[in-house]
């Protein structure tokens, strides 16, 4: 049996990095950039620290800064037609993953227009042409969207987020700068913290798992369960580690897939227009405990790596509970809410958020089979 892995072509990793963005621009003879990103940033004065350096080098660009969270099909058809209208002849996303993930349908689209739609590039789709070249700037440290083969998208119009799946989608060049991170507020560095932490965790035990991915998820776990809650303090050290750790995991879950957490947070954005990294989160450890049984030893070394000693003395019952346990604790230290409830979900939507999940590209990979039955009854024991 083979095993495929795709990665982006460049990456910068460090404080600092983007002052590559020069060196690659012009190795690569681009012309013109159209920036994607949201009005927040443009206000905080994020987006300035990538076009301050544009200017001082005199490289072209505009802004396309219509992006919100859970990227719409007519954002993405406006950020097309702008690319268009420009001349532009690749991409800038400076952002999260909705800045990416907006790119990544725009480049696809651009050299691959019988996609216009959009909804068509739903699921594992195999475009004919590469994206056009996306460099991937991300502002929080939990997607890894700079890094992976995935996009999300949401219907408005029929009230669901839709994964599409496309080696070609993959940037250019990744940088990864802590100090473009260092403006995240608290509660964000926390929901894309426990993102990149569901990442990991479910690319460790997903059913497309094997060695490389699993080395890959472990190290991934414990560095970004070292770095969280000082990256939550805006400390340096664990802003770098964040932003390496949430990479890392892209490496790995972009590869062999994920499960029924994420299964269960599109809806959750579809619905309700909840933060991927919130729905992730919250719902990470219920999945846990009901995958349990179908992960083998897999719960003692997510245990190891999140720093739980003596798990080689414990039973297959207490490294799992340890596991469940640990994740707990570090999602109640960075402020994460506890139930569906909190974060605003209704109980009268649970059957059609569970049939949602139950169709979302994400959860076939999930280790333990599943069905509309289980998954509304994890959305009810998260509800509580």
């Amino acid at each position: 049996m083979s095993h495929r892995m795709i990665l982006n072509e460049t990456s910068y990793i460090g404080a600092g990095a983007i002052e590559n963005i020069v060196t690659e621009v012009k190795i690569r003879g681009y012309k013109k950039a159209l920036i994607i990103t949201d009005k927040d940033l443009i206000k905080f004065n994020v987006v300035s620290k990538v076009t301050d350096i544009l200017d001082q080098n005199n490289l072209d660009y505009e802004i396309f800064d219509n992006v919100k969270a859970n990227p719409t099909i007519n954002v993405v058809k406006s950020g097309i037609e702008k690319f268009k209208r420009i001349a532009a002849d690749y991409l800038i996303a400076i952002g999260g993953g909705s800045s990416i993930d907006t790119a990544k349908a725009i480049g696809i689209i651009i050299r691959n227009p019988e996609f216009s739609d959009v909804r068509s590039l739903e699921g594992a789709v195999m475009t004919k042409n590469k994206s056009v070249d996306i460099i991937a700037v991300p502002t929080t440290a939990g997607t890894a969207a700079e890094v992976t083969i995935n996009y999300v998208i949401t219907d408005e119009e029929k009230k669901r987020k839709f994964v599409c799946v496309d080696p070609h989608d993959i940037p250019a060049v990744a940088i990864i700068d802590s100090k473009m991170m260092s403006s995240m507020p608290k509660g964000l560095t926390a929901a894309t913290g426990m993102d990149a932490l569901t990442h990991a965790i479910e690319g460790y035990t997903t059913k497309g798992a094997w060695e490389l991915t699993d080395a890959i998820h472990l190290k991934a776990i414990e560095i970004i369960s070292r770095s969280l809650r000082s990256a939550v303090n805006n400390e340096p050290k664990g802003r770098e580690g964040m932003a390496l750790g949430q990479y890392v995991a892209g490496m790995g879950f972009s590869n062999v897939g994920l499960g029924v957490v994420h299964g269960m947070a599109h809806p959750l954005g579809a619905f309700y227009d909840t933060p991927h990294g919130i729905a992730n989160a919250v719902l990470l450890p219920y999945v846990m405990e009901y995958n349990a049984c179908a992960t083998g030893e897999k719960y003692r070394e997510i245990a190891r790596a999140m720093g739980v000693k003596g798990v080689d003395n414990m039973t297959q019952d207490e490294y799992r509970k340890a596991a469940i346990d640990a994740v707990k604790k570090l999602s109640e230290d960075v402020g994460i809410p506890k139930s569906l409830k909190t974060i605003g979900v209704k109980e009268e939507d649970l059957e059609a958020l569970s049939e949602s999940a139950m169709a979302d590209a994400c959860t076939p990979g999930n280790p333990r089979d599943t069905s509309v039955k289980d998954i509304l009854a994890i959305y009810e024991k998260a509800f509580k």
